[in-house]
């Protein structure tokens, strides 16, 4: 039994197979309820006969699995008892500090103000409670979700739907599909604002991370659908036209055309979008800003310019992030990351996220994302005419757009490969995380990382004991304790 925690709405998947099998058709599979005209069902031998049906069970099994990974969280985040293994890991931390005061009263009292322990024990409870209330949450959404996505598959919404687009604009199917796209965008869009609006003003605002008001949440709102529209609308023509145009081996061009849009967005993005929904200012001359360049000349990291970024205004979590091209590198720090860290944490922090560009990581996710992508382009150029697939979902299979083809494609055939490919590339996170502190540790900084990290998730209530099964399959990061105690290994093996 799955069940959403202290919510008393218990969500079992025999129940909801149960429910399925209301939608039953006379050989045994699911079949929609609205069907376009010409649409028939599939023979009872295809292969593709049960690919509904497939895919709703798939889509079930993994809610059944990631829900009880959600109870696991939920379980973690109600320990009232501080975790031991942090608290032994943080206590060799705070260990050195102790030394270095010993027999002197003022640096002792001067000590007990920088002792990382007692701070993160006075905010454990404070954590805890954000993390309850983050995944009950997330439960919630996700259960949701759920019943959109069967409702949708079961009901036939993507026939309907297309359908209503024609009705629309039928002057060509490229039109017509971005009108349909338009028309998801804006559903989409309604039915996940509630959310939106009770996760940044109800539980960020609870917890005093949420600074923006409803005019700024709605402005950025209005600018990414009109971002959405301008870049994306463009983007999707070409796709379906290079697919129309390319013949049997149109993978190939699409992958191409894929290559050359990232490049494209990576380059235009950090230049003339982040700039529409934060301000950029130069960071002020000074001995941090020397100090960044010096690091960045030492790693040949080609640095022109250092900027931060007005993150306050939005909300108090903290950040830091690179971007550009060959000899055009910049970094951009959160104000708020400026206030929470002291220098030489700052200067351990651009350490580990230098050790990603120094170490290749960065040009590893480009091209694993590349490689993904051109992947399931192939794959999808495999059964792209399987004309009962299209069918088994309420389609007339022999005339089925180009649009719907690639939507169905991605969320039946490739949604198992594309779970399986996701965890892979979680752990692959996980490995290089690790790889960037060790990095950063070998440059001499491993102290300032050690406590930086403490302080981080200090003041952005990070969890401080998650359940193992949850991080290992959702975090990109590993939790603060494996962190910790990695950077104190590499100390140890190089004293």
């Amino acid at each position: 039994m799955t069940q959403i925690a202290g919510a008393g709405c218990p969500v079992s998947l025999s129940n909801m197979i149960a429910f399925l099998k209301t939608f039953l058709d006379e050989n045994g599979n699911v079949s929609p309820l609205y069907k376009q005209e010409g649409a028939s069902t599939p023979d009872a031998e295809s292969i593709y006969a049960p690919a509904l049906t497939y895919t709703l069970l798939f889509t079930l099994v993994v809610y059944a699995f990631e829900a009880h990974l959600d109870d696991l969280q939920y379980a973690a985040y109600k320990i009232k008892d501080f975790p031991k293994n942090l608290k032994d890991t943080v206590l060799k931390i705070d260990g050195l500090a102790n030394a270095k005061s010993e027999g002197n009263t003022k640096e002792e009292e001067a000590a007990d103000d920088v002792l990382l322990l007692p701070k993160l024990e006075s905010k454990f409870e404070k954590s805890q409670k954000y993390g309850v209330d983050k995944i009950r949450f997330q439960m919630v959404s996700q259960l949701y979700n759920l019943i959109e996505g069967v409702g949708f598959l079961v009901c036939g919404f993507l026939p309907y739907t297309w359908d209503m687009a024609a009705s629309v604009y039928d002057k060509g199917e490229i039109g017509t599909s971005l009108v349909f796209l338009a028309i998801l965008t804006l559903i989409g869009t309604i039915t996940s604002l509630p959310f939106e609006l009770y996760s940044t003003f109800q539980i960020e605002k609870k917890h005093g991370f949420n600074k923006q008001t409803m005019g700024l949440f709605f402005s950025d709102k209005v600018k990414s659908l009109l971002l959405t529209f301008v870049i994306g609308g463009p983007f999707v023509a070409l796709l379906l036209k290079i697919i129309e145009k390319g013949g049997d081996q149109f993978y190939i061009y699409v992958w191409f055309f894929m290559v050359c849009f990232s490049v494209f967005m990576m380059t235009i993005v950090p230049v003339f979008i982040m700039p529409l929904f934060n301000k950029y200012e130069a960071l002020e001359d000074g001995d941090l800003k020397d100090r960044i360049y010096a690091l960045a000349g030492r790693l040949n990291y080609p640095l022109t310019k250092l900027f931060v970024m007005d993150g306050s205004k939005r909300s108090s979590h903290s950040n830091a992030f690179m971007f550009g091209f060959g000899k055009n590198k910049r970094i951009v720090l959160f104000d708020t990351l400026l206030k929470q860290v002291h220098d030489d944490e700052i200067l351990a922090i651009l350490g580990h996220e230098l050790g990603h560009w120094k170490l290749g990581h960065t040009l590893q996710s480009f091209f694993v994302t590349q490689l993904y992508t051109g992947s399931a382009f192939y794959v999808f150029s495999l059964c792209f005419n399987s004309h009962e697939l299209y069918n088994a979902f309420g389609f007339d299979g022999m005339r089925v757009p180009t649009i719907i083809a690639l939507l169905l494609f991605f969320q039946t055939l490739w949604a198992p490969v594309d779970k399986v490919l996701s965890f892979l590339l979680t752990v692959n996170s996980r490995k290089n995380e690790f790889d960037a502190d060790k990095f950063g540790a070998e440059l001499g900084m491993s102290k300032d990382l050690q406590t930086g990290l403490i302080k981080i998730t200090l003041e952005n209530l990070g969890s401080m004991c998650p359940a193992r099964l949850y991080s290992i399959y959702h975090y990109s990061h590993p939790p603060l304790v494996e962190r910790l105690s990695a950077l104190m290994l590499v100390e140890k093996k190089s004293d």
